[in-house]
């Protein structure tokens, strides 16, 4: 299982990660300006600090101005993950982005229909929202489940690192455990306050 934590707070990161435990980090522009600093210097002190993939959200909501604002993040570092809301608009851009060799992280996932529709359009990552349908008594693994076995169904490479604050409770990491399950998406203070 990888672990990918959902924050911006450079110290938290660097914490987890000189433990081993960060995968890859997914943020967003709220996250970052809670941290008063430039969005474009925190991602880049993030994708410095870390091996694996950082999601770095547009704000843009066309897909014309998406791509363009895309790629300005696509060359901050090589391991940049573009995050594209998962709107007509988004899926467009998933598949420029992605066709020019950018990762690309579809994000606001609530059904496996849509997640069929990101693969198809390219996305290298789909986040589901699991922890957002929990909250409304839907099961949100079942969506993982779902997501999976179309993928595996149809051939897709798209991984998975849920979202949302999806990974709160130690019963969706214990469903999430099954072999070839995605990376899942934690809070930066979830492994350390999490019960033994």
């Amino acid at each position: 299982m990888k672990f990918f934590v959902d924050t911006a707070d450079v110290d938290a990161i660097a914490e987890l990660n000189e433990l081993g435990m960060v995968d890859g980090v997914t943020t967003n522009p709220s996250l970052i300006l809670k941290s008063g600093r430039d969005i474009l210097e925190v991602t880049r002190e993030i994708a410095d600090m870390v091996d694996g993939p950082v999601s770095a959200e547009v704000v843009a909501t066309e897909a014309e101005a998406m791509i363009a604002e895309g790629r300005k993040l696509a060359k901050i570092a090589d391991n940049i993950a573009v995050k594209v809301p998962l709107t007509w608009d988004g899926l467009k851009a998933c598949k420029v982005l992605s066709g020019e060799g950018n990762m690309v992280n579809v994000t606001l996932c609530f059904s496996a229909n849509q997640a069929l529709l990101a693969a198809k359009a390219g996305a290298t990552f789909i986040s589901p929202f699991i922890g957002r349908l929990d909250d409304i008594n839907l099961d949100g693994m079942e969506l993982i489940a779902d997501i999976r076995q179309i993928y595996d169904n149809y051939g897709f490479d798209t991984q998975s690192p849920t979202s949302g604050r999806s990974m709160t409770t130690t019963g969706s990491t214990r469903k999430f455990s099954p072999p070839r399950s995605a990376p899942s998406t934690t809070p930066s203070n979830r492994p350390r306050s999490a019960p033994t």
